[in-house]
């Protein structure tokens, strides 16, 4: 009586092997096994199915984070040509003129690049470096050019924050 009570819980199981007829079942014990080996024939769930309190205590899974300055390829700085110069204008709260260069990098990829700092050199075919970073009320320009390198000089006359334009140090009146 028991055995057949046994045949019929793992027949409802939904996940055990249940061949076409019971009788087959009983005459051949290589099907009465249920699909998971290692599990108990008598647990309601899956062996796979974690509990909630095991659910919540689970750490998740890390989210990658996206690059913000993609074309970079995990790079720090990228070579690449300048094919245009434009004046663009801020977004809403902001007026200005903010001077964007269009560059063709080393992979052959097109980005838009802001030139940094008071007046520049830059023209078409000028070799320049981009890193990345980008301008706050400029939508789409995700990138600036790095002053002081290549064809593109430092900013003249600049006394504070000088590395980031690429300005040498005053020479100092005795």
């Amino acid at each position: 009586m028991f055995s057949t009570f046994r045949l019929t819980a793992q027949l409802s199981r939904p996940w055990s092997a249940s061949p076409p007829c019971l009788l087959q079942r009983v005459l051949s014990p290589s099907l009465a096994r249920p699909a998971f080996p290692f599990s108990r024939a008598f647990h309601p769930s899956l062996p796979s199915a974690a509990t909630l309190n095991q659910a919540t205590r689970r750490k998740s899974p890390k989210k990658i984070k996206a690059s913000k300055s993609p074309l970079l390829e995990g790079n720090t700085q990228k070579k690449g040509v300048v094919s245009q110069i434009f004046i663009a204008k801020p977004k809403k709260p902001n007026s200005a003129k903010r001077k964007v260069a269009k560059v063709k990098l080393s992979t052959g990829k097109t980005v838009q690049a802001y030139i940094p700092g008071e007046g520049h050199n830059l023209q078409e075919h000028s070799v320049v470096l981009v890193r990345g970073g980008r301008t706050q009320d400029l939508p789409g320009v995700r990138y600036k050019v790095v002053r002081g390198t290549l064809d593109f000089s430092g900013v003249v006359g600049r006394v504070t924050a000088r590395s980031k334009y690429g300005a040498k140090r005053p020479k100092q009146q005795p």
